[in-house]
């Protein structure tokens, strides 16, 4: 795991110098639809990779190694250290098609880990801010970055990605997401990093001058998401559980 940790922190390093293909900012921006983020709205890579690595080392200290819990997701984490790099070098190559195959398995991997962390209480603040957080981080961020990526592989293959029809496109997209981020939200526990991440994303999408169309509705779904976290960690019979896991 330790090593797939590094692997796609190097691969994404290539990817954003364009090593290995264009800049995957380029690709994008090649490919823009109301949906895509502002450039920095992307710097929340690095807090995911620098806690996926810090996950791998913690679950090889030896107290940590005979636990039922890391079994249930290690493998799922480790696919999802592949699927990672993988999408990287699919989108800087422009196979969109294939980067979207790609992305919706990392989300699939981050899901199945999330929901399966979601049953059991974590351990200490330490499992809490290195294993539960980074999931729910990253969890968060890719259930946003596989909208802009479908909607990048809707233009790539013909579909507009300007214009009145795309931005009403945009709109019952955004809704339909915020619907079921905030059905998560509810449901899941730590749910703090998770609504973070994806309001960040939401941020990133509102303020990178889209449609007004699309900025009011960004707005209303960054307060939806937020108003879901709350009602959460209100109701919630363990406030902490519910909030980082």
């Amino acid at each position: 795991m330790a090593l797939l940790a590094v692997v796609q922190i190097v691969v994404s390093g290539f990817g954003a110098s364009g090593a290995t293909g264009d800049p995957i900012g380029v690709v994008a921006r090649e490919f823009a639809t109301p949906l895509l983020a502002a450039d920095w709205a992307f710097v929340i890579w690095a807090p995911i990779y620098a806690g996926f690595l810090a996950y791998a080392v913690y679950q090889l200290l030896p107290a940590q190694r005979a636990r039922e819990i890391h079994r249930q997701t290690g493998w799922w984490l480790a696919a999802s250290a592949v699927f990672n790099p993988l999408w990287i070098l699919a989108f800087g190559a422009r196979l969109l098609p294939l980067a979207e195959l790609l992305i919706i398995a990392l989300l699939v991997s981050l899901a199945v880990v999330f929901g399966r962390l979601s049953r059991v209480p974590a351990s200490g603040v330490t499992e809490r801010v290195v294993f539960r957080g980074t999931v729910a981080l990253y969890t968060g961020w890719v259930s946003i970055a596989t909208v802009l990526g479908t909607a990048a592989t809707g233009v790539g293959v013909g579909l507009p990605g300007d214009g009145a029809l795309a931005a009403i496109a945009a709109v019952v997209v955004l809704l339909a997401t915020v619907a079921i981020v905030s059905w998560v939200v509810i449901s899941g526990t730590a749910v703090v990093g998770y609504a973070a991440a994806a309001v960040w994303a939401l941020v990133g999408i509102a303020l990178n001058d889209p449609p007004a169309a699309v900025v009011g509705t960004g707005a209303v779904a960054i307060v939806a998401v937020l108003a879901a976290t709350a009602r959460r960690l209100t109701t919630a019979g363990n406030p902490v559980r519910a909030a980082w896991g």
